[in-house]
Formats: structure tokens, sequence, C-alpha cells
């Protein structure tokens, strides 16, 4: 039996609002760990919560400074 998962799980209203039925997803599976959350959270910002536009905006901003500094120790060895 297949179960059924709900479209706030499976399919955030966030996350599905790309153009052709593209969700973020789609995109971020095929980055790193780092880059895909920064990705997550610039498409999202604003979207889930006004109020939270800025604090996703500054989540998206700490990994792109967390990728950044994994690139550099990696040039450093």
């Amino acid at each position: 039996m297949k179960s059924e998962i709900e479209p706030a799980v499976d399919h955030p209203s966030h996350y599905t609002w790309l153009p052709n039925g593209l969700e973020v997803i789609d995109l971020t599976e095929h980055l790193n760990f780092n880059r895909g959350n920064a990705v997550k959270y610039i498409a999202r910002a604003g979207r889930k919560s006004k109020l939270a536009e800025v604090e996703d905006l500054k989540k998206a901003r700490w990994y792109v400074e967390r990728e950044i500094q994994r690139i550099e120790r990696e040039q450093t060895q």
C-alpha cells in the first residue's frame, strides 16, 4: 500500500513555485550540502514567511561562507 504524504511535507508551496514543475530539490540534490542549503534558503526566502525573509537570506549567507572556508582549507592542503 502506497503511503500518502501530505503536500506540505512532500511538495511544500514555498519549494514548488518555480516554472514547469521544477522544485528546489531538483536543483539542490545535484549540489553539495553547503551549496544546496544556500540555494534552498535563497529560493524560499520570503515565500514560507515574509517575517523570516531576512533570516533565510542570512542562513544562505552562512552556508556560502562555510563553503568558501571549506574550499580555502582544501586549497591550502
